[in-house]
């Protein structure tokens, strides 16, 4: 498969857990949840535009945090119009954006960026919501 999403050349991290069979690397993973986002995984504010054409559109803090759950490292947040932050993941050296392809052609800044917590990110109940939702779906397509 041909890969588009920024640092899909360098994330060369490996799971740090079984919990999801099949899913050994981040591309793993992308391939994965391109089967499992959907119009309810999406932020809700952004979902009249989600399409499948566009799947990553509003996915980025449930699917950092998927990340970080199975690959470990942190979660970062840059900054956009509106004061909310997109979310992407640096674990060791490697920085990739499972999300980075609802931005087209826009390039985002993977430097300097402050550290996202999802203590603070799921304090919105929706979120913390589509987030069970996505690991969930992601459990059961991988056999769990």
């Amino acid at each position: 498969m041909a890969y588009q999403f920024y640092g899909w050349d360098s994330a060369v991290v490996p799971a740090l857990t079984q919990e999801y069979a099949g899913i050994e690397t981040p591309q793993n993973l992308y391939d994965a949840l391109s089967k499992i986002w959907c119009e309810y995984t999406c932020a809700p504010r952004m979902r009249k535009d989600w399409s499948v054409e566009n799947k990553t559109l509003g996915q980025c803090s449930i699917t950092a945090f998927l990340v970080q759950d199975i690959f470990g490292g942190k979660v970062y947040g840059v900054l956009r119009e509106g004061g909310n932050f997109h979310c992407y993941n640096v674990v060791d050296e490697s920085v990739f954006d499972l999300t980075s392809e609802q931005f087209g052609d826009e390039e985002l800044c993977y430097r300097d960026n402050p550290e996202q917590f999802r203590e603070v990110h799921f304090a919105k109940e929706e979120k913390r919501e589509r987030y069970e939702y996505l690991k969930d779906a992601l459990k059961k397509l991988c056999g769990g």
